[in-house]
């Protein structure tokens, strides 16, 4: 009984180190959390949770009690806590840290980006059996929309956003961050919504806030309903879709563009070998945690 109580916690507090990656990254334009959770080996758990999180609430809200508790029973709630927790904790810290970053070391820190997106194209790539001609011809499709997608020119923030503004972008975002290679944050920054929502979660901005978060929580059950039936149903094209989306968002991550989101090469007194060396260390640091959580799920193909 001790040992479970202290593995129950380890797990814990594994999740809350998983949320922390997943929220960290969720508020960087051009680094999705889904791709954190598809590299530590939790995503498939994690949209069956929302889905039944979602379906609890719509029950609760239809006044299906013996529904909502039939599904609450269902969720993984050893999960959805911590997690949530590691999230919320990394989006109030990150929210003050990466824009300084940002505007103090640009190129290095999209170099870094860059280098942990890239490293974790082989995780979704890895768990589709049959790679086929159908399965290529995804993966282009889907690196093509997603380049054309992150080369759209931000357009201006507002300062005071619609009521309807906010909820419409925090639905559409969120669905975003729960797909390996799609940027909420990024589709924040192109929809003019990045700066402010920053701004309303550092000054503590209650209203903003919980409009936003009904928005993500209406945008979040929906398309993960569907997501959840994409990859019960279509899991080889689903997963060659997301390495598509992982590969053409890479371009949102380049270090050296133009205000209008074209690429460029660096030039003459900006960095280049620390951006290079940043890089090769995220994604040095992707190709371990993949291991490390391969060996997880894996543990019998340790030792010998």
């Amino acid at each position: 009984m001790g040992l479970r109580r202290g593995y129950n916690l380890r797990e814990s507090l594994t999740h809350v180190v998983q949320g922390l990656l997943m929220g960290a990254a969720d508020i960087v334009p051009g680094v999705s959390g889904g791709t954190i959770a598809f590299i530590v080996g939790i995503y498939p758990r994690l949209i069956t949770a929302i889905s039944h999180g979602f379906s609890m609430l719509t029950s609760l809200f239809k006044g299906r009690l013996g529904e909502m508790r039939r599904h609450g029973a269902s969720l993984e709630w050893g999960l959805v806590i911590p997690l949530a927790a590691g999230i919320g904790g990394a989006l109030l810290i990150g929210a003050k840290v990466i824009p300084i970053l940002l505007e103090t070391w640009p190129h290095q820190t999209l170099g870094l980006f860059l280098g942990l997106v890239a490293g974790s194209v082989g995780v979704p790539w890895k768990r589709i059996e049959r790679k086929n001609l159908v399965v290529l011809c995804m993966v282009v499709a889907t690196c093509g929309a997603a380049f054309l997608l992150t080369g759209i020119p931000a357009s201006g923030d507002a300062l005071a956003p619609s009521s309807i503004r906010v909820f419409a972008s925090a639905a559409t975002a969120i669905c975003a961050m729960i797909l390996p290679g799609v940027s909420g944050a990024f589709l924040l920054k192109a929809m003019g919504m990045y700066e402010v929502t920053l701004h309303a979660l550092n000054d503590g901005n209650i209203g903003y806030i919980a409009l936003f978060a009904a928005g993500a929580i209406t945008g979040l059950g929906l398309f993960s309903r569907f997501l959840n039936y994409l990859l019960e149903r279509y899991a080889d094209l689903t997963m060659a879709a997301l390495v598509g989306l992982m590969i053409g968002a890479l371009r949102a991550l380049w270090p050296w563009q133009t205000p209008e989101h074209a690429l460029r090469i660096p030039g003459e007194g900006e960095p280049f070998w620390t951006v290079v060396l940043l890089a090769a260390a995220g994604f040095a640091f992707i190709a371990i945690m993949a291991r490390q959580a391969n060996r997880m799920r894996h543990p019998e193909t340790d030792g010998s």
